[in-house]
């Protein structure tokens, strides 16, 4: 009997992790269904999707376009009892108000995206109105499988307006290369490992089929000198970025060499090789290809290394990581601050805590600590100081406990994981962080 409840015991462990393999990638595969213009059926949507037993855990936490006779429908699943997570058991479509509403027969659904109101033409429409789904998920304490209602949106800057054809939006920045590579393959891009040799790459690209589209990430290996800015190998350590640029999907392609010295056409193929226009591009395909940099940017950058306040290797980053660490706020940071500008007040530690433009300020028993709502990174007040916290001395759970309207912000959780020891800065017990707080009180 005890050999069968142990069989038993490891046939269910297995399943679980199985299931749990199979969201992942279910939720992943619908993220990336974002930037796509497809639509479903609303029979083969509610059998796919929202009635399935597997996706229909992630699908009733997203919200859904209902399209019907030129009119638009925009509504979530709301679950009778949230207790029992807003996956799970009876309940209704509703809009963001909470009221519930017809989705007719005849209707084709899609993805919601916050983009979908014409939003550099001011649109006030209320259906697709970006806060009150922020509010809906946040009161409600349901967490999204990804952000959705709390996305991230890049629309056409002025600069960009300027150079036309392509967006430096997120150039200029030091990437680790094996860190960027994963992070490109997991969103769907095509990227060739840098090695110190002398031969072309292309640039890091992804194919959109449903636009007739390709995008490219212009990266370069950075550094001469085998055995110091490359591994054993030859491959690279970091990479340089440059110009993200949208090509029709068959346009001639380009190469550069590994080494740097940009991209470009050769021969006759340079002559059929255009770069769009970036107000060509569809807002929403253009907001999602600039997400995927700003993603890799803002988890590739060395600027994210705690540990390399020096600079780095020979010190030679240390302008680039203090201007990272502590400077101006990119898209993704900004979405932070909104959501702990409303996430704090409900939080045992907001007397201590306050926003600033740039900044999540504790105030400790000992110090003051400035944690970058970007990077992550502290300074201690006064004379910014600064304190060097890896996220493994940081009781990260801390984070976890704080109820997030969505999954996938590890630095969100590591900030809050920060701020709430900080907050009780007299009762930290690492050696390591009380040695750099008593130098800086004494």
């Amino acid at each position: 009997m005890q050999d069968y409840n142990r069989s038993r015991d490891t046939e269910l462990k297995g399943a679980a992790k199985d299931i749990q393999r199979m969201l992942s990638a279910q939720r992943d595969r619908i993220d990336a269904l974002m930037i796509s213009p497809k639509r479903w059926e609303l029979d083969t949507w509610r059998e796919r999707y929202l009635d399935h037993p597997l996706v229909g855990t992630i699908a009733r936490r997203l919200i859904w376009v209902f399209e019907h006779d030129g009119e638009e429908t925009v509504g979530a699943w709301l679950a009778d009892d949230l207790d029992g997570g807003a996956a799970y058991g009876p309940g209704r479509l509703v809009d963001a108000e909470g009221s519930p509403i017809e989705n007719p027969t005849g209707a084709r659904v899609r993805l919601w995206h916050p983009i979908d109101p014409d939003l550099a033409a001011g649109s006030t429409d209320t259906r697709h109105d970006i806060g009150a789904w922020r509010a809906f998920f946040e009161e409600r304490g349901i967490r999204q499988p990804f952000k959705q209602a709390h996305r991230e949106v890049y629309l056409l800057t002025d600069a960009e307006r300027n150079t036309d054809f392509y967006s430096n939006r997120f150039a200029a920045h030091i990437l680790r290369q094996h860190q960027f590579g994963a992070l490109a393959a997991q969103r769907g891009w095509r990227n060739q490992l840098r090695l110190m040799v002398d031969a072309e790459y292309d640039p890091a690209h992804r194919l959109l089929p449903e636009w007739g589209l390709r995008a490219e990430f212009w990266v370069e290996g950075v550094g001469d000198e085998y055995g110091t800015d490359t591994l054993e190998s030859g491959a690279f350590l970091y990479l340089a970025t440059d110009q993200v640029r949208l090509y029709r999907e068959h346009a001639s392609r380009n190469t550069g060499h590994a080494g740097g010295g940009g991209f470009r056409s050769r021969g006759e193929d340079a002559a059929r090789n255009h770069p769009l226009q970036l107000a060509q591009i569809p807002p929403r395909v253009l907001s999602e290809i600039l997400r995927d940099v700003d993603l890799f940017v803002g988890v590739a950058s060395v600027g994210n290394n705690p540990e390399w306040h020096d600079g780095g290797p020979d010190g030679r980053f240390r302008e680039y990581w203090s201007e990272y660490s502590f400077g101006d706020l990119g898209a993704t940071a900004s979405t932070r601050r909104e959501l702990l500008s409303r996430l704090l007040p409900r939080l045992a530690i907001a007397p201590a805590c306050t926003l600033t433009d740039r900044f999540l300020v504790v105030l400790g028993k000992r110090c003051t600590y400035k944690i970058h709502l970007g990077s992550g990174n502290i300074l201690m007040d006064p004379g910014d100081e600064y304190l060097c916290i890896v996220p493994n001395s940081v009781r990260e759970a801390n984070g976890d406990r704080v109820m997030l309207p969505f999954e996938g912000d590890r630095t969100l959780s590591i900030i809050l994981s920060k701020a709430i020891m900080l907050a009780a800065d007299d009762k930290i017990t690492d050696q390591t962080i009380l040695s750099q707080i008593n130098r800086k009180v004494r």
